[in-house]
């Protein structure tokens, strides 16, 4: 997999791809993922990419010239599978959305910024628009570092054991059960015998059962879903 990230801010997003699971997947050439710094294709000697919003109103907007030049410049190397905006009002991120990107050989990420891009980006350039919670950040580099390590994660190989992934959380649209490990009793508090019987398919039973329960308690709405 190759992710572009088209950013005004590429050193927002370094540290993330450069620890932990997501160095070792780029380190083993699982996965490349580059920063396109959109100052880059910018208009004249001051190297702007936002503009005044016509009609009036708060807020910078970026401009539609500097994305065309690097979607294109993108485009010219490779086909993508998808071009992603991320955005307070796009589709909700969720891990059915992620384990459908995971299989993508190729996608771009453009981060907004300001009061977001011209209207013409989205009409023109963009396929999937995607949004990491409802509410505001100052822009979309942490929601692309949040999108692209959920990806990531689920790459073949990236994880050491690849069964991980398959039970996380919202795989099945239910919630991890409890998890426990040594000791076996600390400050009077115990771990469930039922972990400690080698009865594999009793304990598969009960970790099902607590994850329905979880799931029931903490977020009825999957259910309904």
């Amino acid at each position: 997999m190759r992710i572009d990230i088209i950013t005004v801010l590429p050193e927002l997003l370094a540290s993330p791809f450069e620890a932990s699971i997501l160095k070792r997947a780029v380190d083993k050439g699982l996965v490349e993922v580059h920063f396109h710094n959109l100052r880059k294709y910018s208009i004249g000697a001051y190297k702007q990419v936002d503009d005044y919003q016509f009609g009036g109103g708060a807020g910078m907007v970026l401009m539609i010239e500097p994305i065309d030049k690097c979607i294109s410049a993108l485009k010219e190397e490779r086909s993508y599978d998808e071009v992603i905006y991320l955005t307070p009002d796009g589709k909700q991120f969720d891990q059915k959305m992620a384990n459908s990107l995971s299989l993508s050989k190729n996608i771009i990420l453009l981060c907004g910024h300001y009061k977001g891009v011209d209207q013409r980006v989205r009409d023109t350039f963009i396929t999937k628009e995607i949004s990491i919670g409802d509410y505001v950040l100052s822009g979309g580099e942490l929601a692309a570092a949040v999108v692209s390590d959920a990806l990531i994660r689920l790459l073949p190989g990236v994880l050491n054991d690849e069964t991980s992934a398959l039970t996380d959380t919202f795989q099945d649209d239910l919630l991890a059960p409890p998890v426990y490990t040594r000791p076996r009793e600390y400050k009077g508090l115990t771990v469930p015998d039922i972990l400690l019987s080698g009865n594999t398919p009793e304990i598969e039973k009960w970790r099902e059962d607590q994850a329905h329960k979880r799931t029931q308690e903490r977020r009825p709405d999957l259910f309904e879903d």
